[in-house]
């Protein structure tokens, strides 16, 4: 049998082990794996900085590079995520009545787990510890398919996890890490659908189609953050100063830092000066319409077919609109479906912004930095889901799982 099949089939197995496993074992598990985090950073560390080692030898971008930077700052954020998954509650078992039906049969739904998931994601070591507590405590085993460039500080994290499963006496397996990025081993690991239930792929949008196009599992996809701050013309101009400053410099290699500015024309001229100024500060690249160049000491005057670029650095695209119907068609061209974000006073203008943009988290008065797992209440994320089907947006504990029908009767037959 092969290494990809073996790894699937014993994932598939040690699932079952979580079908009975109490919710306070669950949680002091848990607990277990954030204290082994923390007491084995040194470790975390020194495998990172292979990975850095051989991520700068071979020129990775400054983007690729702080997602696969660990420290311990980091370390304890991963450690503080698993104890936040711990302290909520589990999905798992919860029932919803359906009702009874005029023959006397009760209805039920139940939430149960959805099995064995697998993520395949690039330079993000940080994704194996809050795949691997966000699937344990939803009752699930995960396969771990990193790319090369985080391959020593994915297998450290999940050996210090495996250890704490196997002191309670758990199959290590429930936390399995591919120990060989080889592309082979990945095309293989994509038509295991007897054993692998979903696959959810995190990376640059060329991964996320090559997993769409060739994997025989289902595939819940999270693609690029193209996301936007629109100013409205009625937005508090020092609230989207500070939105977008946040959004766009606090940390740029992240799919919830902002990627667009779109500015109402009757705003424009208050605005957009100091938008210069502030982004002339921090070294940021503008790229910009017609309508706002003359705003900036230096820029990249851009056609309208350029927008909806992910930069994941320190530049950003500017569009100046004549109104509210142009702000929506300008995000609905060239977003992505992650976040949106909308600055304004107008209660009602926000609630329009909300009801008619097509994004899996749109914000009002909010940074974009906000649409996060662990900022919204999930503890972590197993990522950030842009298809709908069957997440949409952060997807936490209860993504993580599905419902079955519980039919109870005494006897009824079917005429």
């Amino acid at each position: 049998m092969s290494l990809i099949k073996t790894l699937s089939q014993n994932a598939a197995t040690a699932a079952q082990t979580l079908a009975v496993l109490d919710e306070q074992v669950k949680n002091t598990i848990l607990l277990d794996m954030a204290r082994a985090l923390r007491a084995h950073s040194d470790e975390i560390i020194k495998a990172n900085q292979l990975d850095l080692a051989n991520a700068e030898s071979a020129n990775m971008g400054s983007a690729m590079l702080d997602r696969l930077t660990l420290n311990n700052e980091r370390i304890e954020s991963m450690a503080a995520g698993i104890e936040t998954v711990a302290s909520l509650p589990d999905p798992v078992g919860i029932q919803r009545n359906l009702g009874d039906r005029p023959n006397g049969l009760s209805i039920r739904k139940m939430r149960v787990p959805l099995g064995v998931v697998c993520m395949i994601y690039e330079a993000r070591p940080n994704v194996t510890a809050d795949a691997g507590a966000l699937c344990f405590k939803s009752g699930n085993a995960v396969i771990l398919r990193g790319g090369k460039e985080a391959l020593h500080s994915s297998k450290m994290i999940a050996s210090i996890l495996q250890k704490v499963l196997e002191v309670y006496q758990l199959p290590p397996a429930l936390i399995t890490v591919v120990p060989d990025p080889d592309r082979d081993l990945m095309m293989e690991l994509m038509q295991q659908r007897d054993y692998i239930d979903v696959i959810i792929p995190r990376g640059g949008e060329g991964l996320i189609n090559f997993v769409t196009d060739n994997s025989k599992v289902p595939v819940i996809q999270h693609f690029k953050g193209v996301c936007h701050l629109y100013v409205d013309k009625d937005a508090d101009l020092e609230i989207a100063m500070a939105l977008l400053l946040n959004g766009k410099t606090q940390r740029t290699g992240v799919c919830n830092a902002l990627e667009g500015l779109v500015v109402h024309q009757d705003v424009a001229a208050a605005f957009l000066p100091k938008v210069a100024q502030a982004l002339a500060e921090h070294k940021v690249t503008i790229n910009a319409c017609q309508q706002v160049k003359s705003y900036f000491d230096a820029c990249n005057v851009m056609n309208d077919e350029d927008f909806g670029q992910e930069y994941l650095d320190l530049e950003i695209a500017i569009k100046q609109v004549d109104d509210f119907d142009g702000a929506i068609n300008h995000i609905r061209r060239f977003g992505s479906h992650h976040t949106e974000v909308i600055c304004t006073q107008n209660e009602i203008t926000a609630a329009r912004f909300q009801r008619t943009v097509d994004a899996s988290v749109v914000m009002v008065n909010a940074s974009s930095r906000f649409s996060d797992g662990s900022e919204l209440g999930l503890g972590a994320e197993i990522g950030i889901a842009t298809s709908k089907l069957h997440a949409y947006g952060p997807m936490g504990l209860e993504s993580l799982t599905t419902e079955k029908y519980l039919v109870s009767g005494d006897g009824q037959v079917r005429t």
